[in-house]
């Protein structure tokens, strides 16, 4: 499970609500959450919890990964694997029903953040997550590892079981609440501290327990993942940065097959053909922007990803099958029909450009992809908020681009959409008037 590229984070659901009656009163409708806490099936879940800590302690030993001196590398390892196989006799395993999902906080209100809730003791989530040396996340669903027992606690301690800090991290959306999401954290959290008699720690936890109320649907989960899975390899961001779990879905829907040829023609910070050159090797992946220090940053996330990928084995670098390079989107300095793929995430007109630029960009856009892509098998994909202008614009391109599919996103609380576009057999004019 922490294998798909497609999901932000992971949790196991406790116990999900499609239609829970909220009460109408503040204080009755947060005595309700606490009462819940009781009634819910939390035995397997904490299994699958205990399992997902158990797999990553194994990974640690694995990976001697710690910027830290030689000595203390060796201990702190050490401590790894000791807590390893107490965690791997703790978790029996059973064949607990996995229900774990992914889930994006569309416009959670939540306040609990925590900064830097760095895995110790060497300890890294998974064979992805590698790469997320960024400080500076705020990501709201965020995981303790477990780990944060030191060895001579463990000594000291031994026999008895060692007591979970635990935090409650609650994600509301949907305006006929009467209480905070804050409210809802504080409450349920007394009621989760007294049940299992665990101690509340806002930063150093070992379980965190994600309360997601969205309208009337509630959901209870335990969280797998540490921090968001789509930091995985963005080092330098842009304003307008796109998730790579995203660039990855965008990337999936157009079927790349080997020895295609991808461009972005308006990449940004490279997020999708960093992500296209990761997952499909073997296909040839091209990246272009109009604006120098974007195309400076992708550089720059080129070079983190061929550092990573050295540092795995032995310190030659394979390279990746992927360049950049500056350009107008309008004036393309690529071969009429030369290339299979086209993906990219066009501007929305709100952080980057303006809704009036884009009346003459989109058109002019379509027009310059149409004549770069392979007639009858090349396909686009297309990502924007700005729905009313694409349509319009499609509509005049009609003879060179049919819309195939559309799937709807969130991108950070904004409603956009993802176009799946087939290239007809018309061969694209070179210049033409659009409106």
């Amino acid at each position: 499970v922490h294998r798909l590229r497609s999901v932000d984070n992971l949790f196991v659901v406790v116990q999900e609500f499609k239609d829970y009656q909220f009460k109408e009163n503040k204080e009755d409708a947060l005595k309700d959450l606490e009462g819940l806490v009781k009634k819910l099936p939390w035995t397997d879940p904490l299994k699958v919890w205990e399992l997902n800590n158990s797999l990553k302690k194994k990974k640690t030993k694995r990976k001697k990964h710690n910027p830290q001196s030689t000595a203390s590398k060796e201990k702190l390892n050490n401590d790894g694997e000791e807590e390893g196989t107490d965690q791997k006799d703790a978790s029996k395993q059973g064949d607990c029903a996995q229900n774990a999902s992914g889930v994006e906080p569309t416009s959670s209100q939540d306040t609990e953040k925590t900064q830097g809730a760095v895995p110790q003791n060497g300890e890294e989530e998974e064979e992805e997550e590698d790469d997320n040396e960024q400080s500076d996340t705020k990501d709201e669903l965020r995981a303790g590892s477990g780990s944060e027992t030191k060895a001579d606690e463990g000594e000291t301690r031994e026999g008895e079981a060692k007591v979970l800090k635990f935090r409650v991290t609650c994600n509301r959306a949907g305006d006929k609440h009467c209480f905070t999401s804050n409210e809802a954290a504080r409450d349920f959290g007394g009621a989760v501290q007294e049940h299992f008699q665990w101690k509340a720690d806002m930063t150093n936890f070992d379980v965190e327990v994600l309360l997601n109320i969205h309208n009337n649907e509630v959901v209870v989960g335990i969280a797998l993942t540490e921090e968001s899975l789509h930091r995985r390899n963005i080092t330098h961001f842009g304003p307008t940065t796109l998730r790579s779990t995203l660039a990855y879905g965008m990337l999936r829907l157009c079927d790349p097959q080997p020895t295609d040829i991808i461009v972005d023609p308006m990449c940004g910070t490279g997020a999708i053909p960093i992500e296209g050159a990761t997952e499909w090797p073997s296909c040839y992946h091209i990246a272009g922007d109009n604006n120098p220090q974007a195309v400076k940053r992708a550089a720059n996330n080129i070079c983190s990803l061929l550092k990573k990928n050295e540092n795995k084995e032995s310190s030659t670098s394979l390279g990746i099958p992927l360049d950049i390079i500056q350009w107008d989107i309008c004036n393309l300095p690529l071969r009429t029909g030369s290339v299979d793929i086209i993906v990219t995430d066009m501007p929305f007109g709100k952080r980057i450009g303006s809704k009036k630029k884009n009346w003459d960009l989109y058109p002019a856009c379509l027009m310059e992809m149409g004549r770069i892509c392979t007639p009858g098998t090349g396909r686009a994909v297309l990502l924007t908020q700005d729905k009313k202008c694409f349509a319009k614009a499609l509509s005049r391109m009609g003879h060179i681009w049919r819309k195939g599919q559309t799937v709807w996103v969130n991108v950070g609380g904004l409603h956009a959409a993802v176009y799946l576009l087939k290239r007809t057999w018309e061969r694209a004019e070179e210049k033409r008037s659009f409106w």
